[in-house]
This record gives C-alpha cells, sequence and structure tokens, in this order.
C-alpha cells in the first residue's frame, strides 16, 4: 500500500475545492492547477502550491493531459484526483497517468473504456442479467434493418448516439413515418458531438424517473451501494435538483436495485467510486441507464444521509485500502436535497447568464451546506460550466428537508446576475414534487417563466393599501395648509 503524500487536482471551481479540503484533513498535501483564468480563483489560492497550465480556454488548459502530468511532476505529486467533468471518464487520460508512475484517484482506465460505452456496457452488465431497456445491443446504420427493429419494440423508441451524453445525438420517434428523418439527425448530430455517429435503437419510456446509485469498490474486490439518489427535476436533459433517498423506493425496491447496482460494477471490475443511473417507469420497472466512472455532482446528498466523506473514501481505495465497513453497515439517516445553482435565466430557457457577483452572501444554519467556489465581487468566467454552487439541506424528514431548503434560498442573497435559484423554490414548492408525484418531464410540464413573477401576497396588498391612504391624507393635509398660511398663489406653485 502507498499512502498518498501529496494530491494534485485536475479540476477548478466548487469540486476542486472539495477535493482539497479532504485531502488536507487526511495530512495529504494538495497541488492545484490553473488556467489564467482562475489565476485568483479560490481553489488556486487555497492549495499548497499551484501551477498555471494554459490559456483559459479548457482546451488549452484543464483538457491538456499532458501538462497536467507535468505539473504533477514539477511539484512532485504522486496522485491526481480528475474531480468531475474535464477529463474525470477519459480513459486515456487515467492510463497516461498510470504510465507516469502515479495514483489516478478512480477506477482503472479498462472500466472507464466499458463504462464510457453505452453499447459496451449494456454488454458487459447483460452478463449479470442486470435489467435492460428492450431494444439492439450493437450499433446498428442500416435504415431498413433499424426500421424493423424499432417496429418490433413499438414505437415511441428512442435513437441514441452511442458515446453521447447530456442529450446529444437522442431522437425520440413517435411514428414509422418520422424514423428515418430522426435517424439521420441523430447519426448526423452524433458525429458531431463526438466523432463517433454509432447509436442504437431502444424503447422509450415516456414517463420515466431518473434514480441512482452510488457505488463503491475497492481493489480487493468488495463492493457495495450507498443507496440511492433521485435526479428527475432536470432541465435540458440535466439535472438541476437531486435528492436523497428517492421518495417512491420501498425497501425492496432499493434492495433489488441496489444488487443490480453492484452487478454493474462486478461486470467490469470497478473500483473507487462510481454511479450507476437506471430509469424507472410508472410501473416502477427499472432498467440500467449508464455508469458514471467517477464522483458526481450530486454526491453531498449521499454524504449526508450516511455520514461518509465520499473524497476520504476515494483516496483511501486509490492508495490499496479496503473498503472499511460491509453492505449491512449502512443505513439512511434523514433526507437531503441538493439544487445546482447555476449562472443561468430561468425565464430565457435557462440560458447562460454571465456577470459579476455584485452581492453574493450565503445562506446559514442548521443542516445547511454550500459547496461553491465563489465569493462576492468574483466574475462568472464564460469560458466554463456556469455553476455556481451547491446548496444541500439535510434534515430528518423529506418534507422537514423541504421546508429547510426554501428558508436556506429566500436567505441566498445573489445580485448581478440571474440564477436558477427562483425555479428551484418554485419546484419546493409545487404539490407534485411534494407529493413525490413527478417525473423527469416536471419542467417541460409545470414550469413558465411567468411563474417567477412575485405577486404581493395578501398582507402585503393590505399594507400598500393602507400606506396608499395615510400617503393621500398626508398630501391633502400639505395641500390645506399651504393654501392657507401662503395664499393661492403658493398652492399653485406646489401644485408645479
Amino acid at each position: 500500500m502507498h499512502k498518498i503524500q501529496k494530491l494534485l487536482v485536475a479540476n477548478r471551481g466548487e469540486i476542486a475545492l472539495r477535493v482539497m479540503r479532504s485531502a488536507r484533513e487526511m495530512g495529504v498535501a494538495t497541488v492545484a492547477v490553473y488556467s489564467e483564468a482562475d489565476r485568483n480563483a479560490l481553489h488556486t489560492r487555497f492549495a499548497d502550491e499551484a501551477v498555471c497550465i494554459g490559456p483559459p480556454a479548457s482546451s488549452e488548459s484543464y483538457l491538456r493531459i499532458d501538462k497536467i502530468i507535468a505539473a504533477a511532476k514539477q511539484t512532485n505529486a504522486d496522485a491526481i484526483h480528475p474531480g468531475y467533468g474535464f477529463l474525470s471518464e477519459n480513459k486515456e487520460f487515467a492510463s497516461k497517468i498510470r504510465e507516469a508512475g502515479l495514483i489516478f484517484i478512480g477506477p482503472s482506465p479498462e472500466a472507464i473504456e466499458i463504462m464510457g460505452s453505452k453499447l459496451a456496457a449494456k454488454e458487459a452488465v447483460a452478463k449479470f442479467n442486470v435489467p435492460l431497456v428492450p431494444g439492439t445491443s450493437e450499433p446498428i446504420s442500416d435504415i431498413t434493418k433499424a426500421k424493423k427493429v424499432a417496429k418490433e419494440i413499438g414505437y415511441p423508441i428512442l435513437i441514441k448516439a452511442s458515446a453521447g451524453g447530456g442529450g446529444k445525438g437522442m431522437r425520440v420517434v413517435e411514428e414509422e413515418a418520422s424514423f428515418e428523418e430522426q435517424m439521420d439527425r441523430a447519426i448526423s448530430e452524433a458525429k458531431s458531438a463526438f466523432g463517433d455517429g454509432s447509436v442504437f435503437i431502444e424503447k422509450y419510456v415516456s414517463s420515466p424517473r431518473h434514480v441512482e446509485f452510488q457505488i463503491f469498490g475497492d481493489q480487493a474486490g468488495n463492493i457495495v451501494h450507498l443507496f440511492e439518489r433521485e435526479c428527475s427535476i432536470q432541465r435540458r436533459h440535466q439535472k438541476v435538483i437531486e435528492e436523497a433517498p428517492s421518495a417512491i423506493l420501498t425497501p425492496e425496491l432499493r434492495a433489488s436495485m441496489g444488487e443490480a447496482a453492484i452487478n454493474v460494477a462486478r461486470s467490469c471490475g470497478y473500483y473507487g467510486a462510481g454511479t450507476v443511473e437506471f430509469i424507472m417507469d410508472e410501473k416502477m420497472n427499472f432498467y440500467f441507464l449508464e455508469m458514471n466512472t467517477r464522483l458526481q455532482v450530486e454526491h453531498p446528498v449521499t454524504e449526508e444521509i450516511t455520514g461518509l466523506d465520499l473524497v476520504k473514501l476515494q483516496i483511501k481505495i486509490a492508495q490499496g485500502e479496503e473498503i472499511p465497513f460491509k453492505q449491512e453497515d449502512l443505513h439512511i439517516h434523514g433526507h437531503a436535497i441538493e439544487v445546482r445553482v447555476y449562472a443561468e435565466d430561468p425565464a430565457n430557457n435557462f440560458l447562460p447568464d454571465i456577470g459579476t457577483l455584485q452581492t453574493y452572501i450565503r445562506p446559514q444554519g442548521h443542516g445547511i451546506r454550500v459547496d461553491d467556489g465563489f465569493e462576492q465581487g468574483m466574475a462568472i468566467p464564460f469560458y466554463y460550466d456556469p455553476m455556481i454552487a451547491k446548496l444541500i439541506c439535510h434534515a430528518e424528514s423529506r418534507e422537514d428537508a423541504i421546508e429547510k431548503m426554501i428558508r436556506a434560498i429566500d436567505d441566498y442573497e445573489i445580485t448581478g446576475i440571474e440564477t436558477t435559484l427562483g425555479f428551484c423554490r418554485f419546484v419546493m414548492e409545487h404539490e407534485a414534487f411534494r407529493s413525490g408525484h413527478f417525473d423527469t418531464k416536471f419542467a417541460e410540464k409545470y414550469f413558465t417563466p411567468e411563474v417567477l413573477q412575485t405577486k404581493p401576497n395578501e398582507v402585503e396588498q393590505q399594507l400598500a393599501g393602507v400606506l396608499a391612504v395615510t400617503l393621500l391624507e398626508q398630501a391633502k393635509t400639505k395641500m390645506t395648509i399651504s393654501a392657507s398660511s401662503n395664499g393661492q398663489n403658493k398652492w399653485k406653485k406646489n401644485r408645479l
């Protein structure tokens, strides 16, 4: 076992800070890498050492494998944590780190490669009897053959890019008449976005829920799951609100899905932190969607309900330690909700809204956590993801967690840019969310920009009425006094 002495974090913003804080608590020195745009960023200032790796564009800095490994060598770091995004699921990056004699805080390059291809992943997990959405098991490009498969599966169907993500290269086909056009579009979009036109066809689950399981494996072959996260509140096919546990899973269903998640990990000899994503239909049938071979943005909700530090666990596993607990030792404690605070304008189709944080005051109090990488006065750079922070609330029950989140959102003061906080508050108060009866189409079904327009409540309306009457009476009194004491000419002057 090699105890890590110095850790380079190949990322930026809140996740870089998140990793560095846990490393420091373990007595591990930290190295930040930064682009010229992040010279004064919080993660750059927090680390024990910092190395500039290039211009603002991520293609010239945070995505440069050679520069990151050179920075590790320069500072004598013995391990690299990729965070999420950027190079976190890049098999070449993991391989190059290994070849350089460094430790990669993550799974093997082989596991990354298998789970990085949706088709390879489906082939691997099928051997472990993990439930799969009915569809093709290999890439398909022959239109006639594809149309026949679609008819056998039954419309509506989904055409999906094998190397896809974030909703790109995905086409829903409702009927056979539009199949050829949508197939051509999906292949073209996949080639443009990922350089790979491979697509496959599967049954379209029309009202799905997105439920994922956090898993951990060690290099001795032990694998556990840390329960589920509900991630169905999304916009543009990307998560914006997550919670743990899910409001709809029974203990039996949780055990069944957890076992399936562990089998997905076994199918590729997985170790480290990973997330197995499932979609669930209205009949509570669940199907394997994909596996993310890294730490997730929403990992804090799992930490809150388990009491575990997932970053510390990642580091321990990477240096050869075994998982220090068994599945039966794990229990769910309370309920946690996370909202992603993006610099986006919900009233304008959630488009990024870049600017300066003129006011930035975080909410505080028991059970409230803010993971961020900004402070008041800082500008939001347009080169990177527009997420400002993650706001996490933990309470004994789901109802209490929702109420705590509403209070925390109200206490979160941000001016200078538009954010998703208003949308998140709308979700917290909506009956569909509070009852647990929602799916990934929540925003499409219920959200319009008009709902964010603030309306005065009954008390505010009464106060406004009293104030108007008072001001009117004061104005009449001033007019009378002016007319009686200074004469008619003064009254006319006041009117002007």
